[in-house]
């Protein structure tokens, strides 16, 4: 799975900008447009990614999120159902995986949860803490990784 960071900011591949980001926000690169038609049956189109992660980017400097939010993208997050599928994490911090991001109001609501997100000690919200633009689009909330030991010491210890 390739990850390409997009820093905002600069457009360019910046080792530097992931480092000093508080987030990262990973955007499907594989979601298609989706559309049902009448009979049920559904189509899917363009790939809708680059320019989500593009109007993702703008609305992170609108609201001044983009030193601290880098935005990257992920080819398939298995949210194919639901395009396009935004996840975001951070380390020791629940992540969030979010689906039917669509319209301007919606991307502009993942650069304000982004915001509250930078606040979060833990990363765990409610769905009302969550900007009104999301209601509806969680697909999980993950618990922070956590950290394992080594399967020897694991055995090691129910031995005990």
């Amino acid at each position: 799975m390739a990850h390409d960071l997009i820093p905002c900011e600069t457009r360019a591949d910046d080792t530097a900008s992931s480092a000093m980001a508080g987030a990262v926000v990973i955007v499907c690169t594989t979601c298609r447009a989706r559309t049902v038609d009448e009979d049920g049956s559904t189509r899917y189109g363009e790939r809708v990614g680059p320019a989500v992660s593009e109007r993702l980017c703008t609305a992170l400097r609108d609201q001044g999120l983009a030193p601290s939010v880098a935005v990257t993208g992920a080819a398939c997050m298995a949210g194919c159902g639901r395009p396009c599928a935004i996840a975001i994490q951070a380390p020791g911090k629940a992540g969030y995986l979010f689906g039917s991001i669509e319209t301007d109001e919606e991307i502009s609501a993942i650069a304000t949860f982004a915001g509250q997100y930078l606040e979060l000690a833990d990363g765990w919200c409610s769905s009302l803490q969550r900007p009104e633009a999301l209601k509806g689009k969680t697909l999980a909330r993950l618990p922070a990784p956590v950290v394992a030991f080594p399967l020897s010491m694991a055995n090691a210890e129910s031995v005990e």
